[in-house]
């Protein structure tokens, strides 16, 4: 992170939701024609009203926002329909593509825990008309105010039941796990709180696709405090801060994490069932896995297996060391490694959609890696060297970045 370069940091001692987001970036001086452009570029002029409302929760002030729906919504809606409603609407290139980014989570989220694919995932949940102000108006105000970077406090999620569309749910909300799973999101502790939902599933997508880590707030300066405050009433104020400032350099963007290592070393397998054992380990969620040429007692030639997971992990890697391996032990130990940030956002190239690894090293410089799978199908159709069709694409993608 670069001193000086816009910082936003999200502070949720008591959950996220998206009308909470809002109401802080309205607090901060967020015009409301920010947000209602792009709605009604969606076609929703007339169709809702933005309530805000100054109050005070737990003896602290902030603003409290509600959507009212003006207009019948469809009972059902797919976010197969949505999604080609964002796609068709005249928004900003940016923000489109933000919109569509947090949509995608939480559809992707909703389908995994309902088991069905995620352009059947229906309108009550991901498309409800509040749900469409609150991502839109976020990613506009953040957008607003030039954020480049964003730093979320882990929030804490909820327990006891909290009633939907499909009856009682169990908290935290299924899609808050789903989310939290597939985007390594901390939860911080609920022990203390009163049962109830805190953190919802529009919340917590906004924030897996916004922020770059989850973690104490870095060195900064800031500028603007706007305070959204939460609906229900607690032991405790129920509030979200949002902190606009600048950083002080004096942290980088590469985050601390804690990982995983498994490790074999095995002298009595083929090298096919090496490369089985080494693929079933992949499959199973393994973060890396590679081999390299070792020498044991008396001189025996063996390879030894190398696995990189999460902690959490490492009971399901070892079935798999266990089922396809034929080494007696696996040594564990828990490392630690500094990495950069990455986000994975999709595309639109002269040859096709493809995912784009990206990531801002210490000194501002971007790096950014088209995933190898996505350049494969394409070399194969387009019948073109894997090399030349990366550095065709590695070179149109530093022309799009040029102003």
């Amino acid at each position: 992170m670069q001193a000086g370069s816009p910082l936003a940091v999200i502070d949720c001692p008591t959950g996220l939701a998206g009308n909470m987001l809002l109401a802080a970036l309205f607090d901060c001086g967020l015009p409301q024609s920010v947000v209602q452009e792009p709605l009604a570029a969606l076609g929703l002029e007339g169709a809702y009203r933005i309530q805000l409302e100054e109050r005070r929760s737990g003896g602290l002030r902030g603003l409290h926002l509600a959507v009212d729906c003006l207009e019948r919504q469809p009972n059902h809606r797919h976010w197969g329909e949505l999604r080609e409603q964002i796609r068709s609407a005249p928004l900003a290139p940016r923000l489109k593509e933000r919109v569509l980014q947090v949509f995608g989570l939480l559809a992707e989220a909703e389908a995994a825990v309902h088991g069905h694919p995620p352009e059947q995932v229906h309108f009550h949940e991901v498309g409800a008309i509040d749900a469409l102000v609150d991502v839109v108006g976020v990613c506009a105000g953040l957008q607003h105010f030039g954020v480049e970077q964003l730093v979320c406090a882990p929030p804490p999620a909820g327990h006891g039941q909290v009633g939907t569309a499909h009856g009682l749910l169990p908290l935290p909300a299924p899609a808050v796990l789903e989310l939290a799973r597939c985007h390594r999101v901390p939860l911080a502790s609920s022990e203390g709180f009163p049962p109830g939902e805190l953190t919802t599933p529009t919340g917590l997508a906004l924030m897996a696709a916004w922020a770059d880590r989850f973690a104490p707030a870095p060195a900064l300066s800031p500028r603007l405090v706007g305070v959204g405050l939460g609906t229900r009433e607690l032991d405790r104020p129920n509030l979200l801060r949002l902190i606009l400032a600048e950083s002080s350099g004096a942290s980088g963007p590469e985050r601390l994490e804690v990982v995983l290592q498994q490790q074999a070393q095995i002298d009595d397998a083929t090298a096919e069932d090496l490369a089985v054992l080494q693929d079933q380990l992949r499959q199973a969620g393994a973060l890396e896995v590679f081999s390299q040429p070792v020498v044991m007692k008396k001189g025996r030639l063996a390879t030894q297996i190398t696995v990189l997971a999460w902690p959490d992990q490492a009971a399901p890697l070892r079935e798999i060391w266990w089922r396809h391996g034929s080494s007696l032990g696996v040594r564990e130990q828990i490392l630690q490694r500094w990495a950069l940030p990455r986000q994975l956002h999709a595309h639109q190239t002269p040859w096709g959609p493809v995912q784009i690894k990206s990531s801002t090293r210490p000194d501002g410089s971007l790096l950014r890696k088209p995933e190898l799978e996505d350049l494969r199908a394409i070399a194969d159709r387009l019948q073109m060297p894997l090399p030349e069709l990366r550095r065709r694409m590695l070179s149109w993608l530093e022309q799009e970045e040029q102003p």
